[in-house]
């Protein structure tokens, strides 16, 4: 079984992958698993450059091979200057807990979506270090809506999960259940191969 550290201390992330790498003998360990936390400062101006900002320092610091993505989130309608891109979580200088996330962002809806919702798309950045060699990936999902009304549930790790609306089901994301969720998954097979590749 190999074992990569994915240099995240976002839970929601890790679930994300871990039982697909496992299935092709990959085993993710997270920060909690090695007792590490470095404060990095992800200064790049991109998905793909913060990426590889926070696995290029986990790697130095452990030598393992070392996993780490960040994602864009761009919003149609809304001002170039209100964008968030990478700030997702970040606004303002600030760094924004899951309610106040929630907040923010369904009042954006409000403002500038029609009827109180706005297509939104998530971009990814992927970066992997292996005995120093870098690889990166890019890739998005399938549009969705940013809703003024935010569901009752909130997913811990992605609260705006509380205001996304599938588009196919119109359904909150908090509110699938798991045949919605077979029904729109979406394939990400893309992404495991991309780092099982990687490995060797």
């Amino acid at each position: 079984m190999r074992e990569i550290l994915f240099a995240t201390g976002n839970e929601a992330k890790v679930k994300r992958f871990r039982d697909k790498l496992l299935e092709r003998n990959v085993r993710l360990l997270t920060l909690k698993d090695i007792d590490m936390e470095l404060d990095v400062l992800e200064d790049g101006s991109n998905a793909i450059q913060n990426a590889l900002i926070k696995a290029r320092a986990y790697h130095k610091v452990t030598g393992m091979i070392t996993l780490a993505m960040d994602d864009t989130l761009f919003l149609e309608q809304v001002p170039s200057d209100m964008q968030p891109g990478m700030y997702v979580r970040r606004v303002q200088g600030r760094r924004l807990s899951d309610d106040e996330m929630i907040s923010y962002y369904s009042n954006l809806a409000k403002k500038y979506g029609q009827n109180g919702r706005i297509t939104a798309r998530w971009i990814y950045g992927m970066a992997l270090i292996n005995q120093g060699k870098e690889f990166t990936y890019t890739w998005s999902k399938d549009d969705f809506y940013l809703v003024d009304k935010p569901s009752s549930i909130v997913n811990p790790g992605y609260p705006l999960n509380s205001i996304s609306v599938n588009k196919k089901l119109n359904k909150y994301f908090t509110d699938l259940t798991e045949e919605d969720k077979v029904l729109c998954e979406e394939d990400e097979s893309d992404v495991v191969q991309f780092i099982v590749d990687h490995l060797s």
